[in-house]
């Protein structure tokens, strides 16, 4: 009874749980911790779908069972958001089903059609559901670049020829979550031709969809004919609208992989709280200001980081898309890797992020830095930063950080 079980056995320790316990700690000392770790909005949803919510929760027909797949004005909704933003056709009654969230989706998609010893095409680094969500299910994962460009596809191409057994599935994410790389549509149709000359399924998680700060907004896979053979795409009102915690997402696409979601979510749930579902009708229905106000939001937030880290010493790409920077290192701490430099970018400089190997072995050198705070909050993360860099000037860093937050000279 000693021995771990199975699949539990099959994920590894949690990256992020080290910088987590030394943020906890820092904060029970009362230190001021800037918070950029976490992908999770901090503007309040908008006034009108909060207001749909409490009108809908107002009727007691509303707290029984909602509907698994979504109720029916959630689905048509979704595909009429399809129709106005990429110009795609979806039958709400057999290519689209409503999630608890683009995360439970993708899991559960996975466990749908996932058989043990099966093989798997997932970007390194990624999201850590895109590839957990099969490794839970008993699948091998094989790791492809990350970045949308002639390098993965050669990537999949030789996947194809060297993998035993071929592989069955390919996770795509763009804008992405941690890199924000984004994707053009000549490259969706290049994925989209090489999965069906291979007969190989296509996960596209488009939950950054709506954030993007260039003047052409990020397409969708399915503008690609005959995409909906062999594609289906997660959508999420978690950062369009600010509903993370209403955990509202989408899959939409080839009919046959969103039955098979569709009747795995069957046996596992009776869908979101009905009034949350009509609250997200309303979301997707209603004034679309509140996404530019959004989107504005993030750029204003992107530029006034990217400024301060860059002023500060510290040049960091600047995304085109998602909630999130991509950061390299500097390279006088890159000995430390991502998890104590994290550790000690929170200690000396009272700033979390994330360190990238928490999204796989090739995003060590890497941290990522969430958009989630105000832009004076920022201004004071990246003046912080620059009197900790300013601190290290003289040469590498020498101190580590050991697993309980405290600090100790390596020297």
């Amino acid at each position: 009874m000693s021995e771990e079980f199975h699949r539990i056995r099959r994920l590894p320790p949690y990256v992020f749980a080290e910088v987590n316990k030394a943020k906890a700690a820092a904060r029970a000392r009362g230190a001021d911790i800037i918070d950029l770790g976490m992908g999770n909005p901090d503007s309040p949803t908008p006034p009108h779908i909060v207001a749909k919510l409490v009108e809908t929760v107002a009727d007691p027909r509303s707290h029984r069972y909602s509907v698994s797949k979504g109720i029916p004005g959630l689905l048509k909704a979704l595909a009429g958001y399809y129709a106005r933003r990429f110009d795609v056709q979806l039958d709400p009654a057999t290519e689209v089903v409503a999630t608890l969230g683009s995360k439970e989706g993708l899991a559960n998609l996975s466990a749908a059609i996932t058989s043990p010893g099966d093989t798997i095409l997932v970007p390194n680094p990624s999201y850590p559901i895109h590839q957990f969500g099969f490794i839970i299910a008993g699948a091998s994962v094989r790791s492809i670049p990350a970045r949308p460009d002639e390098d993965m596809l050669r990537a999949l191409e030789r996947a194809v020829r060297h993998s035993v057994p071929k592989p069955t599935a390919l996770i795509v994410n763009f804008p992405s979550n941690p890199t924000a790389y984004v994707a053009d549509l000549d490259f969706y149709r290049e994925l989209v031709a090489f999965a069906r000359r291979e007969e190989i399924w296509i996960l596209s998680d488009l939950a950054y969809a709506e954030i993007y700060f260039g003047d052409t907004p990020p397409p969708s896979i399915l503008q690609v004919p005959g995409a909906k053979d062999v594609a289906v795409e997660f959508t999420s009102l978690s950062k369009t609208y600010s509903m993370a915690g209403w955990r509202m997402g989408f899959a939409a696409g080839n009919p046959r992989l969103i039955n098979a979601l569709t009747r795995i979510k069957s046996y596992l749930d009776y869908g979101a709280f009905t009034p949350i579902q009509v609250a997200s009708v309303a979301a997707l229905n209603g004034p679309q200001e509140c996404v530019e106000q959004m989107r504005t939001l993030y750029r204003d937030r992107r530029d006034v980081l990217i400024r301060g880290l860059s002023a500060a010493g510290w040049n960091v790409p600047s995304p085109e898309g998602s909630m999130f920077a991509w950061a390299p290192i500097p390279e006088r701490f890159v000995h430390l890797g991502s998890v104590g430099f994290a550790k000690l970018l929170m200690q000396e400089a009272g700033v979390a992020v994330a360190p990238g190997l928490g999204f796989g072995e090739y995003g060590e050198g890497f941290v990522r830095i969430g958009l989630v705070e105000n832009t004076q909050r920022l201004r004071q993360a990246t003046r912080n930063i620059r009197t900790f860099l300013n601190a290290h000037n003289g040469g590498p860093a020498r101190t580590e950080v050991p697993a309980d937050g405290t600090l100790a000279d390596a020297s």
